[in-house]
């Protein structure tokens, strides 16, 4: 298993020398969606509307941040239960998507679109979200503020640490 040191922005080149089970520190823009901001973009998409980040190419984080400290640090930033999002992954990976973050096992029907699209799917450890906070360098609400810790937030992130839990061959870490 290797190890790697990733900007978002270089990502796509990436996909398809990452394998199962490889590290990954993860830099760049990443956005945050979690159930009922994915139900929010899809309306949008159903409406022909645009969405408030380009999705060719992006990271989701399927995560919802705990309120910032009185320091203005973020607070623990854990991942949230991927096969919650499985019903809206398809078609979002079919639009571009390029990775995916969170915790848990998908669908057959994420794997395909995985495989369809070259994309990836990452774990974040659960019950890391402390320390997975000391890797966000920002985090500013782009859509939806009304969904509180729901909300889509653009991250700026610095060696995030991952795991390659689902390659783009389909091959998956929960297959062990």
């Amino acid at each position: 298993m290797a190890k790697y040191y990733i900007n978002t922005s270089e990502l796509s080149d990436f996909t398809a020398k990452l394998k199962t089970g490889d590290r990954v520190y993860l830099s760049g823009t990443v956005y945050t969606a979690r159930d009922a901001a994915h139900s929010a973009v899809f309306r949008m998409l159903d409406n022909g509307e645009k969405l408030p980040f380009d999705i060719k190419g992006a990271v989701i984080y399927y995560a919802g941040p705990t309120p910032t400290n009185d320091r203005g640090r973020i607070g623990s930033f854990g991942p949230t239960t991927s096969s919650r999002m499985d019903a809206f992954s398809p078609r979002l990976l079919d639009l571009g998507l390029l990775a995916m973050i969170g915790k848990g096992n998908r669908s057959a029907e994420v794997v395909k679109a995985i495989k369809r699209n070259n994309a990836v799917y990452f774990c974040a450890g659960g019950g890391l979200g402390a320390l997975i906070s000391k890797s966000i360098i920002s985090s500013e609400v782009i859509a939806f503020p009304e969904l509180g810790c729901e909300s889509i937030k653009k991250l700026e992130i610095s060696d995030m640490p991952l795991i390659t839990a689902i390659d783009c061959s389909g091959n998956s870490i929960f297959d062990r």
